[in-house]
């Protein structure tokens, strides 16, 4: 009998095409879910009969509760090598294998830059306009060039936005707790003093931070203060580092010019959620991390995760 493979949130159902799943195809039958599972009791109904579970990213957690509802669970892959909502002691007590896969920092390099150009510009507001028969040119655009770029993080993805903002000629500032002068020197930004500096005197403000104690709800409503009522923020990291409510209050205010995100503290979002709505915000459903070559990457690896533990030799094991 084959064990039972279940792909959470494949919104565009691309899982099984994007990856070669014949090496497997003899001894798992791999079952797609296209939506999300809004509870932890739907989630587990759904689940009760698979071996093998597949999770993008960070999208559905797995705590101790959900896991103990999962008895025929023995192995859970994870897109990347990094996730915090996964309960890794209950899973070993439960005997469940975790595995990772390789992940890809340039897709949400290129979605940041995106955000950005699409907030300075005013594109999305003109492009409405072009094709509704609305005003020519209702906008003024922000310039690039000359202007400070601040980065929360100089991570691996921080840097990588650092070095397009430098080919823009803009003067590119970096803070983080643990972010030294040699570091930032070594990226060719410049070490901002504190993050208060750093966010005063941006222009455009961008987040890349890993979420931990540290960093959740770094950028709340007395940090939002400090922007430039000219200046944009830019989040395609995690949602929890910025307060959302204090970020909808600048929004509906008009204290900051406008906002690019990209995560949300309730994914998907719902249809009534304030913040498909809020003015002076360029949002996208999560799609840093979404490119076909970086989906190819985490189902090819989800299907080497899946011979590796048949074959009794788990790869890239996390927790």
């Amino acid at each position: 009998m084959r064990l039972r493979c279940a792909v959470l949130d494949d919104y565009q159902r691309v899982a099984t095409e994007i990856a070669d799943w014949s090496p497997v195809a003899d001894r798992v039958e791999v079952v797609s879910f296209d939506r999300h599972f809004a509870d932890e009791a739907a989630l587990a109904a759904a689940l009760a009969e698979f071996e093998i579970v597949v999770t993008l990213r960070e999208r559905v957690a797995f705590p101790a509760s959900l896991l103990a509802r999962l008895p025929r669970l023995k192995l859970l892959i994870a897109s990347g090598m990094r996730n915090s909502v996964i309960d890794y002691a209950a899973a070993e007590a439960h005997g469940v294998t975790v595995c990772g896969t390789p992940s890809s920092s340039t897709p949400p390099v290129e979605l940041t830059w995106a955000l950005l150009l699409g907030l300075a510009r005013g594109i999305v507001t003109e492009h409405e306009a072009v094709r509704s028969g609305g005003p020519w040119q209702s906008t003024v655009g922000a310039d690039l060039h000359g202007r400070r770029l601040g980065l929360l993080g100089l991570g691996k993805i921080g840097a990588r936005v650092a070095q397009v903002g430098l080919a823009f000629g803009m003067r590119v500032g970096a803070w983080s707790q643990n972010l030294t002068k040699e570091r930032a020197e070594e990226v060719g930004v410049e070490l901002a003093p504190s993050k208060e500096e750093l966010l005063a005197g941006s222009d455009f403000v961008s987040v890349h931070l890993a979420l931990g104690d540290r960093t959740r709800g770094l950028v709340g409503a007395a940090e939002l203060a400090l922007l430039k009522p000219t200046a944009f923020l830019v989040n395609t990291s995690r949602s929890a580092i910025v307060d959302q409510e204090a970020l909808l209050t600048a929004l509906h205010a008009g204290r900051i010019a406008g906002a690019g995100i990209d995560v949300f503290d309730v994914e998907p979002l719902p249809a009534d959620h304030p913040m498909r709505s809020a003015p002076r915000l360029l949002a996208t459903p999560h799609l840093g991390y979404v490119s076909r070559s970086n989906y190819a990457t985490y189902y090819g690896a989800a299907v080497e995760d899946v011979q590796a533990y048949l074959a009794g030799s788990p790869v890239r094991r996390l927790g």
